[in-house]
């Protein structure tokens, strides 16, 4: 070093120099960054720090929603046999993207956070090439699944001549794309649980934004690009997640963002590690998305309007899935850090603010929707006959939302508490009795779209109250140490 350099350094290092208040604070840890951000959860006022916790996800999961609202609009002016299509796939389609994002996906984001908090690089590493793995294998399964069985499936769901051969075409090119669509959400959920949350932010979002474009282009024809009709937005869906894998798979090889893939010997004790955690999540999604594949089922007993104007009015109660879900993953890990700090009663107070919070703004989204149900149906279709059926499913079950988000977010915190017997039984509750008992209403009784609503609405009822039995459980918020 010379002379000056080290005359330099000893001013900017002397407390007495007036240079040393001027010198830059030095940077901070990322240790001093987890610890600020553990004090917070601990310390900080609830609701601001939920809110910080929830927004990037909640931005990334409303651009993917953007995404389904356009789709539906474009989609609406293919007709109503177009609409009704939509309306059987949706479903399945939503089963495949909650069970790779919030089943699989969480064993997989679990399992990676907990091998890098433990210095297991290696462990880390390996998982995100055992995470591919199940993706092409669940992803195969899909596709050939949707192909095979397909045809019966959407048959049983109320399809006939034109709205089945429409629900087809769209069906089987959006579902060629699962592979692709696996391998997007189980590495973003893998570079979630390393702590990198901006690289598949980023990807989902430019995504989305290239989507809501390129999507009417295909469907509808543009210069070179031939009109493709519904199997457009099949297509532009498939082709945008072929691009997502390709682009996170060669980020992954190159190993910038904190894990690498590469080969490894696949080890049961991995596969074991993930799926531990992600198949109880997964079976609960299956059983949520199987509530709406059987009310659809029911509904399309009344024909392929009254299918089409579900579809329409339902896609709202998806809607509203993303924003319960950022805010409940905010919960969820305010709880669990809470709870193993032995902190159970701010924990138990965390859950009722989420809970209150998440019920607030799903009532208030009703409550619209329920007074005025032309706002969201008129973007999507003029035709009376579907209208109608569609308005009286929102004007019943709408003003009741408000108990399924609050449902929804209790349900996390149990699960953020360590508990998922509630949760799990609030859900089959669910299934029970709006997919069950609404299915027996229907094909048993003659009931019409009215009581139809109302059973959803029933159960919604029974999935807040049971999932509400939680808070009351004395021993579910204790630290586990006790």
């Amino acid at each position: 070093m010379s002379r000056l350099s080290a005359s330099a350094q000893a001013i900017v290092l002397d407390p007495a120099s007036d240079v040393f208040e001027d010198a830059p604070p030095p940077p901070v840890s990322a240790a001093d960054r987890k610890a600020r951000a553990r004090a917070a959860m601990l310390d900080g006022p609830i609701t601001a720090t939920l809110v910080k916790l929830a927004l990037p996800t909640l931005v990334v999961l409303l651009a993917q929603t953007a995404v389904n609202i356009a789709e539906a609009y474009y989609v609406g002016f293919l007709g109503t046999d177009a609409l009704a299509g939509v309306a059987m796939v949706f479903p399945v389609f939503m089963l495949m993207m909650t069970m790779s994002n919030g089943g699989l996906g969480s064993g997989v984001a679990s399992s990676v956070a907990r091998a890098v908090g433990a210095g297991r690089q290696h462990d880390a590493d390996a998982l995100v090439l055992h995470a591919v793995v199940l993706a092409v294998v669940v992803g195969a399964l899909f596709t050939l699944g949707i192909v095979w069985g397909g045809p019966a499936l959407y048959g049983a769901l109320g399809g006939r001549h034109e709205a089945l051969e429409a629900a087809l075409q769209y069906s089987n090119y959006l579902f060629a794309g699962s592979i692709a669509v696996w391998i997007v959400n189980l590495l973003a959920a893998a570079l979630r649980g390393s702590g990198n949350v901006k690289v598949p932010a980023l990807v989902t979002f430019i995504g989305a934004m290239v989507m809501i474009p390129v999507s009417p282009a295909l469907i509808f024809g543009f210069g070179p690009i031939p009109r493709l009709g519904i199997a457009g937005a099949g297509i532009a869906f498939a082709t945008y997640y072929g691009v997502a894998a390709l682009v996170l798979l060669r980020y992954l090889v190159s190993g910038r963002g904190g894990l690498t893939l590469g080969l490894a010997p696949l080890q049961g004790r991995l596969f074991g590690d993930i799926l531990k955690v992600g198949l109880p999540t997964a079976f609960n999604t299956v059983q949520t998305n199987l509530t709406v594949i059987l009310v659809t089922g029911a509904v399309g007993l009344f024909g392929t309007a009254a299918l089409a104007g579900y579809g329409i009015a339902s896609r709202l109660d998806y809607i509203m899935i993303p924003i319960l879900f950022g805010l409940s993953s905010a919960v969820l890990t305010m709880v669990g850090i809470n709870i193993g700090a032995g902190r159970g009663a701010r924990a138990k107070r965390i859950a009722w603010i989420g809970g209150l919070i998440g019920a607030g703004i799903t009532a208030a989204i009703g409550l619209v929707a329920a007074v005025a149900p032309a706002l969201w149906l008129g973007l999507f279709t003029d035709d009376p006959q579907v209208l109608a059926p569609a308005t009286t499913y929102l004007r019943i079950v709408a003003p009741f939302y408000g108990l399924f988000g609050l449902g929804f977010v209790i349900s996390f915190a149990g699960q953020g508490a360590g508990h998922m017997l509630w949760p799990s039984l609030a859900v089959t509750a669910r299934l029970l009795v709006a997919a069950g008992l609404g299915w027996l209403a229907v094909a048993s009784f003659g009931a019409d779209m009215a009581v139809l609503s109302t059973i959803v609405v029933v159960g919604f009822v029974a999935y807040a109250a049971i999932s509400l039995l939680v808070m009351v459980r004395g021993n579910a918020w204790k630290s586990p140490s006790r």
